[in-house]
């Protein structure tokens, strides 16, 4: 894996760099975006700004509740820039509210924001991913096949790279939009959100480090079950209101 990078005496996290040269790239594609859905540029990317500052401050608060030993004896860590002092639950819960007050505050649609924001998403998925990758967290199952990778002593899956691929062709397939004249609003987000749903579905069995649940089965699975299931129910609901009207 690759950890750090050197550029001479200079040495850049790597894991930490490869998610912000995505959020860049994926703020800047929704700006584009943006046009498409006749939403303001500006307005869209402060909601993410928004939403990314609040998700790293909710982040660090729901970790200092969770483990405020360890904080007590070095309170400076607050303002650690170690992402492992993060709850990433913490984190989401506080990027979506802000995001939606920001978002009622300056009457943003909520279906054509969310399609607009799609390649953010998308991104987003693809830097989180390269993000494991170096840091060698979301490794895959132990394998003998020639394309394995060897990690922490043993030949394991390349799941890393099987996410960044699919994370890959579906942003390839749902950007830039192709017909958003005739797609009713919220229909590209709900299906990305189906098609990230699938292969999550079927790529976490290659990953080594699933939790599991009554003994062998794959939380992350079942979780990834119900969302493809709501967003198909989703998908077919909003066709059905579009041709209703």
């Amino acid at each position: 894996m690759l950890p750090v990078i050197q550029i001479g005496p200079l040495s850049l996290q790597a894991p930490g760099l490869f998610l912000l040269i995505s959020l860049w790239v994926g703020i800047t594609l929704a700006e584009k975006n943006a046009k498409n859905y006749k939403l303001s540029a500006d307005q869209l990317s402060n909601l993410i700004l928004i939403a990314l500052v609040s998700g790293v401050v909710g982040a660090r608060i729901g970790y200092i509740a969770r483990f405020p030993e360890a904080f007590a004896s070095a309170p400076r860590n607050i303002v650690s820039l170690n992402p492992g002092l993060l709850d990433i639950t913490g984190g989401i819960a506080a990027a979506i509210i802000a995001a939606m007050i920001y978002g009622q505050r300056k009457e943003l649609l909520f279906w054509d924001t969310l399609d607009t924001l799609l390649p953010f998403f998308g991104m987003l998925a693809i830097g989180m991913a390269l993000s494991n990758f170096a840091s060698g967290n979301a490794f895959g199952m132990e394998t003998d096949l020639p394309w394995a990778v060897d990690l922490w002593n043993t030949k394991r899956h390349p799941s890393q790279i099987y996410e960044i691929f699919a994370a890959l062709v579906t942003l390839n397939v749902l950007y830039p939009p192709k017909r958003i004249a005739q797609s009713p609003a919220g229909s590209a987000f709900i299906t990305f959100v189906a098609i990230t749903a699938g292969y999550r579905l079927f790529l976490e069995a290659f990953r080594g480090d699933s939790t599991l649940i009554f003994g062998s089965i794959r939380s992350a699975q079942v979780i990834a079950l119900i969302v493809l299931a709501l967003a198909l129910w989703g998908l077919e609901k909003i066709k059905m209101q579009a041709k209703a009207e």
